[in-house]
């Protein structure tokens, strides 16, 4: 290849041609002015350009280049005090400030070597910035294997930003053999150790961590934690990467207290079908004297029958099944919470053509015990069999037609009432009406049902069947003018709402409750024809429900600042039809439910719920919730509920707010560079969530915490308290380090903040590639 200088040396004349033979034998100066010249290529290699203010070189051969000299091709830059290259063999050798950028990775040092197209070679006493994370580091030795593969030799690793002279970076990785390798993203380490604030903490043999957010194999941190049940406990995470769209997670724990558990965790993601498995197992757990497991199966998939006019059938599994009645309060992070002492055992069969859809399902429970709070199990449905048709806007009338047949099956000594097979067929017509201004529809519905006892009822039959008519009439308008309320402009609106709901008496007393509960009170199910969730119960009705609701809406973007809301009802005649052991509502006014939702800003929002009897004069429940969020990493939040009915009241306080100049230094708000890395000024961060019951005077669950983020590093502790039951609650202590752009150390506690606090953000979000042009030089 032909390599041209930055500069012509001028003369008054050109020159004779020489001969081949004395070009290529006769040494050629040339002083250079700043001034970049393309080289012409030979076939097969890129053009490249050289700079600098001496060069000196044998065309075809060599070429020198001394003071700021540079060797440029594209993607790639090479910058010395002295260099050499020889176009022969295609190698470059640098000499004193030696600097290299690699598609936006950078190294120095003070000497190297270096074949310029297959990128290969070495440099001495070398510094290095990766662009994909910001990491750099240093080392005795610099090896170039190729574009993507570098191994540096006594070297170390960190994403903390380079400081003073005298800076040390808060954590910092060092081994004596350092291996980066961009195509796969990972960085290995042999004779590693990790310092952090200048101690070492953990020693390894060996180690990979990745060198961007892209899953890999190999062992994860170990993860230390402390809680009342278990006592101290250690795990040793394996994560193997098997596919881009398949991973497992093998994780054994040593629990102090307890003994050893093994868990697992398989995931799996296709075109048509995905799921999750998760399982685990201890043997003779010390905590109660016997073997401990469960299992967790998540499946959900499309399938093709292969047949156009058939379409595709749809499949979903979700299993549920642990070894005992405690486990649900000793493994709470093993795939259950606190609150589940129903384990379902799901399987469901689904199609749908057009107006058409069919369902098959077997359902089968798992009622975990309490003997201090024993609940009735729910009934098993093997099977269950639904079809469904229904068509919308047919010359303005909607339909539908749901046909439903279950077998249930519990034990009679639970439930105390006989097993049966169901059949219910649901119509219903309805012919809207709606027009920009309001809106009235009219609607029928019929709901028949027949039931098939294997035992018995009180009267001695074996069979019972209803039918129940419901007709509604729905309506409402919708009236806006301009307003202008503090100064700000709005559009309000004013929307009057009427609702007749008429369903005659049909005696039910003697049919069993298989599956029906009643609907909450609230601004939602007042509007609803039937009080009950279900079909073992159709209450009958005759009743008017009037509403108001009142917004203000930004006139530019539609948003809506302030909503105010009253609703209540009306029954002509008292409520017959009741669930077991519930209460009918007499005839006249129900209780009055008025609400308001304020988001004057995107700072402040305010809702409040009351549900008011008058006849009392009291609120029979009150809910009532404030947020303020004026930035990030900002958020309190205050909610008070009281359920006189429930015999309940209670505060709840979370928040997540920088404590400031109060503890340590004052730093930037989430700061992050490229892979995560920050500033390194530090910022603490206090986060919590504190529920109080007022009534009992006792703190029912807390989450409180801290966390500090230095830039590079994120430092959190996380008290918890869970309530379980009326005389226990388990508390654990959550502590971890995340060292940005390598990986975490002990448990981690984000989980529960995310769950915990209303509004919650993490201080480091996952962030997009960086293009190579962000280092361009």
């Amino acid at each position: 290849m032909l390599l041209a200088g930055a500069a012509q040396a001028q003369s008054p004349a050109a020159p004779a041609a020489a001969p081949e033979s004395i070009l290529n034998d006769t040494p050629l100066t040339l002083h250079a002015t700043p001034m970049l010249t393309e080289a012409v290529p030979d076939s097969g290699s890129q053009p490249a350009i050289v700079y600098g203010e001496h060069i000196t070189g044998r065309p075809n051969l060599e070429t020198v280049i001394e003071g700021d000299a540079e060797l440029r091709r594209p993607g790639f830059v090479l910058r010395s005090n002295r260099l050499t290259y020889d176009q022969t063999t295609d190698v470059a050798t640098a000499e004193g400030d030696v600097r290299i950028n690699a598609r936006g990775n950078r190294f120095s040092g003070v000497e190297g070597q270096i074949q310029v197209d297959a990128f290969e070679g070495f440099v001495l006493q070398p510094t290095y910035e990766l662009l994909v994370n910001g990491a750099h580091g240093q080392g005795e030795r610099l090896d170039f294997q190729d574009r993507d593969r570098a191994t540096v030799l006594s070297g170390d690793y960190t994403t903390c930003q380079r400081g003073g002279p005298d800076w040390m970076p808060d954590w910092i990785l060092r081994a004596t053999r350092l291996e980066l390798d961009q195509e796969e993203q990972i960085g290995r380490a042999e004779g590693a150790k990790l310092e952090f604030q200048g101690v070492p903490i953990l020693p390894l043999p060996s180690m990979t961590f990745p060198l961007n957010n892209e899953r890999k194999s190999g062992w994860l941190p170990p993860t230390v934690g402390l809680d009342n049940k278990s006592g101290l406990n250690l795990a040793v995470p394996y994560y193997w990467n098997i596919a881009p769209n398949r991973d497992a997670t093998l994780t054994p724990e040593f629990m102090l207290r307890r003994g050893v558990d093994m868990a697992g965790e398989f995931r799996y993601m296709e075109s048509n079908y995905d799921g999750r498995v998760n399982a685990h197992y201890m043997p003779n757990d010390r905590l109660r004297g016997r073997d401990r497991w469960g299992y967790f199966i998540r499946h959900n998939g499309l399938y093709s029958t292969g047949v156009d006019a058939i379409g595709g059938v749809g499949f979903g599994l979700n299993l549920n099944r642990v070894s005992d009645n405690d486990h649900w309060r000793d493994f709470t992070r093993k795939g259950l919470s606190l609150t589940t002492r129903l384990l379902a055992n799901d399987g469901t069969l689904n199609w749908s053509k057009g107006d058409f859809t069919l369902m098959g399902r077997a359902l089968k429970w798992q009622t975990l015990q309490d003997v201090t709070a024993p609940i009735v199990p729910p009934y098993d449905r093997l099977p269950q069999i639904t079809g469904r048709w229904a068509r919308v806007n047919d010359r303005g009338f909607d339909y539908s037609v749901e046909a439903d047949y279950t077998r249930f099956r519990a034990d009679r000594l639970l439930t105390l009432q006989p097993n049966a097979d169901r059949s219910y067929v649901w119509a219903q017509a309805s012919r809207p009406f709606v027009r920009s201004w309001g809106f009235f529809t009219p609607k029928v519905q019929v709901h028949s049902a027949h039931y098939a006892f294997n035992g018995g009822q009180v009267d001695g039959s074996n069979n019972a069947s209803r039918t129940v008519p419901t007709v509604s009439l729905d309506g409402g308008l919708v009236f806006e003018r301009n307003a202008s309320y503090f100064g700000r402009a709005f559009r309000q609106t004013l929307e009057p709402r009427l609702m007749y709901v008429y369903t005659p008496y049909r005696d039910q007393s003697l049919i069993p409750n298989y599956d029906t509960g009643a609907y909450d009170f609230n601004f939602a199910t007042i509007w609803a024809e039937n009080a009950f969730a279900g079909h073992d119960r159709v209450v009958d009705n005759n009743l008017v429900t009037a509403g108001l609701t009142t917004r203000l809406l930004d006139p530019e973007t539609g948003a809506e600042a302030v909503r105010l809301g009253v609703a209540q009802r009306y029954r002509f005649s008292p409520q017959k039809v009741v669930l077991p052991g519930g209460t009918p509502n007499d005839r006249g006014l129900s209780d009055l439910m008025l609400g308001a939702s304020i988001n004057w800003t995107p700072k402040w929002s305010f809702d409040t719920v009351v549900q008011y009897n008058p006849e009392t004069r009291r609120s029979t429940r009150t809910t009532i919730h404030a947020r303020y969020s004026p930035e990030k990493f900002h958020t309190l939040s205050v909610a008070y509920r009281n359920q006189r009915d429930l015999l309940s009241e209670s505060v709840d306080v979370g928040w997540q707010w920088p404590l400031g100049d109060l503890v340590g230094r004052r730093g930037e708000l989430g700061t992050t560079t490229r892979g995560g890395g920050g500033s390194c000024t530090g910022r603490w961060y206090g986060v919590g969530r504190l529920n109080y019951s007022l009534r009992d005077k006792k703190l029912v669950d807390a989450v409180v915490g801290v966390e500090y983020d230095a830039g590079c590093w994120i430092g959190r502790v996380v008290f918890e308290k869970l309530t379980s039951s009326v005389t226990s609650s388990t508390k654990r202590v959550m502590f971890q380090l995340e060292f940005i752009g390598l990986s975490k150390l002990g448990t981690n506690p984000l989980r529960a903040l995310r769950n915990n606090i209303p509004g919650y953000e993490y201080l480091r979000q996952e962030t997009t590639p960086p293009s190579r042009f962000t280092a361009y030089d």
